[in-house]
């Protein structure tokens, strides 16, 4: 008994599943990616720079590295670590 006679004709039977495969692919190329970012978000990007306050502050402490005058208070630094990790 053959099953694949001559007569049978030359049909892939996974076709169907082939064309949907590929239609479901260009269908997702075909869709691109979108950003869209809130009027308050914007503004908040707009106020987000440095205060002068802080960013004189930097510039003092750049300054007292450099120049090899920063020292650093081993208590206070303890004190911050636990009080932050103890939230």
């Amino acid at each position: 008994m053959k099953i694949h006679g001559s007569n049978q004709p030359k049909v892939n039977p996974y076709q169907k599943q082939l064309q949907k495969y590929a239609q479901n692919r260009t269908e997702k190329q075909a869709k691109a990616d979108q950003l869209q970012i809130s009027d308050q978000a914007k503004k908040m990007q707009e106020l987000s720079g440095v205060h002068p306050a802080r960013e004189k502050r930097v510039e003092v402490i750049k300054a007292q590295v450099e120049s090899g005058n920063y020292k650093v208070e081993p208590e206070k630094v303890a004190e911050k670590l636990l009080s932050f990790w103890s939230k």
